[in-house]
């Protein structure tokens, strides 16, 4: 509250001149030297964040997928809603870094582009996950390339941003894609050797279930 009766304050400090019936606030000028991300590292970034927008997406007809009463596979169907809010996450993540260096000043929209998922079904568990190791690849591959592009630009090494995302993403990713060839291998197996009932049998595990 005090909080809000501060600004209200300082707003009447503005307005209060003639009583006047508008208030205008001139723009501020803030130096910019603090702003060093090159263009180049820059409209990497805004890529990136969008292939994980999409990517989240993409997880999300996942989801959807294995939730329809003709397929009623809901473990699936948590793995992949789970990893559609993981890769919305990772997007946020980048957005908060990129205003935290002073960039998206303007157009910010832009970075939210929405493009309808690439697949729409899956005919097993399996097809699922393999596709799920495939997209976690490209995303990785896309990572290394922001990488690229921002500690080999001639005129700035942004050495902050590389760190950041080899620490905080690339090592998640790396387990992540681990993760779901380990899945895919193991249903694999269990298909063979059981069919649709080991699809089923994975599909408790994947919630916790035991049999």
């Amino acid at each position: 509250m005090k909080a809000i009766l501060v600004a209200v304050l300082g707003l009447l400090a503005v307005c209060a001149p003639a009583f006047a019936t508008q208030c205008t606030v001139n723009p501020v000028n803030i130096p910019k030297e603090w702003i060093t991300m090159q263009r180049p590292c820059r409209d990497s970034m805004r890529r990136q964040i969008q292939m994980e927008v999409a990517a989240s997406l993409q997880y999300l007809a996942m989801g959807a997928h294995f939730s329809k009463d003709t397929i009623n596979r809901p473990g699936f169907a948590k793995l992949f809603f789970e990893a559609g809010s993981e890769e919305r996450e990772h997007a946020m993540k980048l957005i908060e870094y990129l205003l935290m260096r002073g960039e998206l000043t303007s157009d910010v929209t832009s970075l939210i582009q929405i493009r309808p998922p690439e697949r729409k079904s899956w005919g097993t568990g399996v097809e699922a996950l393999e596709h799920a190791v495939k997209m976690e690849s490209d995303v990785t591959k896309s990572i290394r390339t922001v990488i690229s592009e921002c500690e080999s630009d001639p005129n700035f090494n942004d050495y902050h941003l590389v760190d950041y995302l080899t620490g905080d993403f690339l090592e998640e990713q790396y387990k992540g894609q681990r993760d779901l060839a380990g899945k895919a291998s193991t249903l694999k197996k269990m298909m063979d050797r059981h069919a649709s009932l080991g699809e089923f049998i994975f599909d408790k595990k994947l919630l916790g279930v035991d049999l």
